[in-house]
């Protein structure tokens, strides 16, 4: 029999890795984009199979409820998310509708709709951890957000963990480590560097200008982290999970490591807001610190421990740092345009 899926979000980095995923294994899929998000179907070319879009907000409840009447899927990947946690800062009101109030209103749906036999993935994030003083950070560890992004996504979990307990809904949390990709937004910063690399590789005389850059994170590819989604998917019994590399690395090692790629000589100067990264071959000034980009209230470090998710998944990392990155970098140098 074909399964069914719905993945809001479809458009976005892991929705398109999702999709591909699934179709591969021959699910019948529907995606939900908001009008304003079409444009983004790029990510979805090359894709072997059928997506059937469908049109919705996660701010309308009862769009969402005919959503789901109408698509009777057996697995929802709930991907929708206002993901920018810079963003959630000057836009928290719709953070809050979106990340939290939305990942209710699916879970409310199926409720409503009597769907007991529906399976709800909830696309949690590290930043529910905050700055949390034990590291590396599993399903145990406690949770202090830092943004409002990080709260709405911690309102998510909490009522992800809510409806499974009081409701017997089949729901689970993947707790995701950073993870990035060639599909990952161009707001993000992993993908504002690899992009600002391929412009100077080609000649553009353009700085690179980012905040801090002692800030670390546990950075994985998006390919394996869908993949563990699925996994939790089919176990007997819903649960949370964590996903990550269990390796931090700083803003600082990413960018050293793109420069590399192309070749770049990149030698530091400076300190704090004056520290600087120049090409010491042309004496060429690569990276500057701007301090717009500095957070109101930052997370200084991320580290994930997977392990729940390897000893009862079997889910682990397959795509190193190093691969993640030369990936990035040359799709970025191969699509350049001036």
């Amino acid at each position: 029999m074909t399964k069914r899926a719905l993945i809001t979000g479809v458009t976005g980095q892991d929705g398109a890795y999702l999709a591909e995923l699934l179709l591969d294994k021959n699910y019948e899929i529907y995606g939900l984009e908001r009008r304003s998000s079409t444009n983004n179907r790029g990510r979805l070319s090359g894709i072997k199979g059928n997506i059937q879009f469908v049109e919705g907000d996660l701010t309308d409840a009862s769009n969402i409820i005919d959503i789901v009447k109408r698509t009777q899927p057996d697995e929802i990947y709930n991907l929708a998310a206002q993901s920018h946690v810079g963003t959630s800062f000057t836009m928290p009101e719709y953070t809050a509708n979106v990340d939290a109030l939305g990942t209710l209103r699916l879970l409310e749906a199926i409720r409503i709709l009597n769907m007991e036999d529906v399976k709800f993935y909830q696309a949690s994030s590290s930043e529910i951890f905050g700055n949390s003083p034990t590291l590396p950070l599993n399903e145990t560890s406690p949770f202090q957000p830092c943004s409002p992004y990080g709260v709405a996504k911690l309102y998510a979990y909490w009522t992800v963990v809510n409806y499974r307990q009081a409701h017997n809904i089949f729901a689970c949390n993947g707790i995701l480590f950073n993870h990035e990709s060639p599909k990952r937004g161009e707001e993000f910063v992993t993908r504002k560097i690899t992009q600002a690399v391929a412009a100077i590789h080609h000649g553009s005389s353009e700085t690179l200008k980012l905040g801090n850059l002692n800030a670390k994170r546990d950075w994985g590819h998006a390919r394996d982290y869908v993949r563990g989604m699925h996994m939790m998917m089919h176990e007997n019994c819903a649960d949370d999970y964590v996903l990550a590399t269990g390796y931090a690395r700083s803003i600082r090692d990413f960018v050293e490591a793109a420069f590399a790629r192309v070749n770049i000589p990149l030698e530091w100067n400076g300190e704090g807001k004056d520290e600087c990264g120049i090409n010491p071959k042309s004496g060429a000034t690569i990276v500057e610190i701007d301090p717009e980009f500095y957070r109101p209230n930052d997370l200084h470090h991320l580290t994930g421990d997977a392990s729940k998710a390897e000893k009862t998944l079997g889910w682990t990392p397959e795509i190193s740092f190093d691969q993640l990155v030369t990936e990035m970098v040359e799709f970025d140098v191969r699509n350049y345009r001036l």
